[in-house]
């Protein structure tokens, strides 16, 4: 087995793709040391042909391929898609219209976040080969094995994806399916703008020389991160964003009576970044603090409530065979039990008629649950 390693070869390959109703697609890359993932494979596929793309072969202009994944006519199929999003998305290449098998095998009835190897073993009655499966996709040459096994990556679900298609739409849920796909090609998912990356946090305080420092310290991260290209938390954990924030250290002393902040970093080039940028953000809290809502409810969810309604989901999500996890998550719970008008996925579209609807139900006394047997049912109160 060869990988496609020439543009040509690359171009004649996507040729034949581009007249095909879906290709199935999946990524090798490396990113335990870095911030950006370095892509080291792609492979690809339809029902009738496959290959590997070496992206590390010297010359090879991946655009043939990325114009495939731009194409509006061509379902892109991927398994657990979010980290491969995020490398083509770098490219320039949004993979739209997208198919995430696990989100629709979640839909289906698998369980929760299911692998793709018990996808293949449930609905293929195949076994995957794991020995290759942490391999350095860096190191070149690949041997026969490894090819082997990254290939079978995307044959396995040309071959999967049609009859979870088909499952999904006899059971009238494949729109719920394109709908989680809106969000998981929402660009503003994949955007890395580090003035951004706050917003991924959550603050616990509310002054504004708390928020002008939690907001400081998470852009500086962000962009130390970016620029020395290294994971995140290799610069700071996501704790020590909020100690920092809460105690406002302007000197290397004063960081290092962090608990969360590594030892020796306030004395640091990176400590002495941070400082001077924590210095001029509290000059002048009230201008670089993010003007935020408090919370409308400050005080916890009734923890009877919450508990109710998660016997409720567990009851919905078993009698519909939809994971639990697509339907809704403690913090959903915990906000329904609070306010009926919650701004959460829980109750909204198909979660609110599946879900949603007997939640505020439930809180209103307008329904039981009831154990009949093994199983819980719900029965109207009148």
């Amino acid at each position: 087995m060869t990988p496609i390693t020439t543009t040509e070869v690359l171009r004649e390959f996507c040729a034949r793709l581009a007249n095909q109703p879906f290709i199935t697609v999946d990524t090798e890359f490396m990113r335990e040391t870095t911030y950006w993932p370095r892509l080291c494979l792609i492979q690809a596929a339809s029902a009738t042909d496959a290959a590997i793309i070496d992206p590390m072969a010297e010359g090879l202009d991946l655009e043939p391929f990325l114009d495939l994944l731009r194409d509006p006519q061509i379902l892109k199929v991927f398994h657990a898609a979010r980290q491969d999003t995020e490398i083509f998305v770098k490219l320039g290449a949004m993979p739209k219209p997208m198919f995430d098998t696990q989100v629709a095998a979640m839909a289906a009835g698998f369980g929760d976040q299911v692998s793709y190897e018990a996808l293949v073993r449930q609905m293929l009655r195949q076994e995957v080969d794991k020995g290759s499966r942490f391999t350095d996709w860096a190191r070149r040459p690949l041997s026969e094995a490894q090819l082997v096994y990254a290939l079978g990556d995307v044959t396995h679900l040309a071959a999967l994806y049609p009859k979870l298609r088909d499952r999904l739409q006899k059971e009238g849920r494949l729109d719920w399916v394109m709908a989680e796909m809106e969000d998981l090609t929402d660009p503003a998912l994949y955007d890395t703008d580090p003035e951004k990356a706050w917003k991924r946090l959550k603050p616990k305080k509310w002054s504004a020389k708390y928020l002008a420092a939690f907001v400081a310290t998470a852009v500086w991260r962000e962009r130390t991160a970016q620029e020395r290209d290294q994971p995140r938390g290799r610069i700071l954990k996501d704790e020590a964003i909020d100690e920092i924030a809460a105690q406002a250290p302007t000197d290397p002393d004063a960081f290092n009576r962090l608990r969360s902040v590594p030892k020796g970093f306030g004395a640091s080039r990176l400590g002495l970044e941070l400082s001077a940028e924590l210095k001029r953000v509290l000059a002048d809290p009230e201008a670089h603090a993010p003007k935020l809502d408090r919370p409308a409810h400050n005080q916890p969810a009734p923890p009877s409530v919450v508990e109710l309604l998660k016997v409720l989901l567990k009851a919905k999500s078993d009698n519909a065979g939809v994971a639990t996890k697509l339907l809704a998550n403690v913090a959903d719970l915990e906000k329904i039990a609070l306010d009926d008008e919650a701004d959460v996925d829980a109750l909204k579209g198909w979660r609110r008629q599946l879900f949603g609807e007997d939640a505020l139900k439930l809180k209103r006394g307008e329904i039981a649950l009831v154990l009949n047997g093994a199983r819980v049912e719900v029965v109207e109160i009148e």
